[in-house]
């Protein structure tokens, strides 16, 4: 996981870990120490949630990974995620694209919640 904010990398890596997942947690002390290009290469499941466009590579897609791109960055008149999109998608055994990857699913899923909540709600 790449990105350890309280909305989506700390809360995804703990999800992750209870169901049995190795995680490993990267940060701007993970890039500036110049690791990160390290750990990338070797995630089997990539998931990258930072806010900087194009931030990783797609040379450093490992072969055959899942990527999961969480960041949405205006870049000119455009929306970029945080991972290098066509280089990546090339390495890549699957790979959301931004837009309209995990944004589309965020939506369904706040609704869902939506229906539960108001339906605990007329329960009580």
């Amino acid at each position: 996981v790449v990105g350890h904010s309280e909305i989506v990398g700390k809360p995804l890596s703990l999800l992750l870990l209870e169901k049995f997942a190795t995680v490993t947690v990267c940060h701007i002390g993970t890039s500036k120490a110049g690791k990160l290009e390290e750990h990338v290469k070797s995630a089997e499941i990539l998931i990258v949630a930072v806010g900087k466009a194009n931030l990783i590579k797609g040379e450093w897609v490992k072969e055959g990974a899942i990527v999961i791109d969480v960041g949405i960055n205006r870049v000119a008149d455009k929306i970029a995620g945080d991972v290098e999109f066509e280089t990546a998608e090339k390495r890549a055994s699957y790979i959301t694209p931004v837009p309209g990857g995990v944004g589309p699913l965020t939506v369904a899923m706040l609704m869902r919640n939506l229906v539960e909540a108001t339906k605990l709600q007329e329960l009580n």
